[in-house]
């Protein structure tokens, strides 16, 4: 039961993630614990409330609604660069849309392999707000097994709403696990490599 769970693990981040997409309030999102909690539960509420029952039929536009959802709040260019270190300098303004997009299609792809787990029960264990970061810690329970799944949050300035940075699932930080991923095959094989297994699996 542990290990199948574990083996969604980064579907059921994506769906607490999707919890946590924070909408303006008054033009701007509002730096504190008890707003960005309030907005968690309600963006939680509606992406229950669109997965549906074990069972549910998803049409494509659907589909993709819960795609923009589930990944709507991550900042897909500060994991690119965290995972890409000193690569990412040396890319060109193209290379590096390229490489945002092909991440970030793999990323959302992923996230529909299985909607059940978006049924799990989240709770939220304590949010901590400081200047422009914020930490979110929570607990996921499917059935009887629990984890905490924490997430690192900044506050965009140019959009002025929080994004998510990364996401810790028993201590293990997501954006760390593609940055060493990344970084053996640039190591192994060099970058375009890399390139060239995203436009696989995004083609696939």
């Amino acid at each position: 039961m542990r290990m199948k769970f574990v083996k969604y693990s980064f579907v059921l981040v994506a769906f607490i993630i999707g919890a946590q997409i924070v909408q303006p309030v008054n033009g701007f999102a509002q730096k504190n614990s008890s707003t960005i909690k309030e907005l968690l539960e309600k963006r939680n509420t509606q992406v229950k409330k669109l997965v549906g029952p074990k069972g549910t039929e998803y049409t494509q536009k659907q589909r993709d609604e819960l795609k923009d959802i589930i990944n709507g709040i991550i900042d897909y260019h500060a994991m690119a660069r965290y995972a890409l270190q000193d690569t990412y300098n040396d890319l060109s303004k193209e290379e590096k849309d390229e490489f945002v997009d092909l991440f970030s299609t793999v990323i959302r792809d992923h996230s529909l392999k299985n909607l059940d787990i978006y049924r799990a029960d989240v709770k939220y264990e304590q949010i901590e707000v400081e200047g422009d970061s914020a930490v979110v810690e929570t607990l996921a329970q499917l059935k009887r097994v629990r984890t905490p799944v924490t997430y690192k949050m900044a506050y965009d300035k140019t959009s002025k709403e929080w994004v998510v940075t990364d996401i810790i699932i028993d201590d293990v930080s997501t954006a760390g696990s593609y940055r060493r991923q990344f970084q053996n095959i640039i190591k192994k094989k060099g970058y375009a490599h890399l390139l060239k297994t995203l436009r696989k699996k995004v083609s696939a």
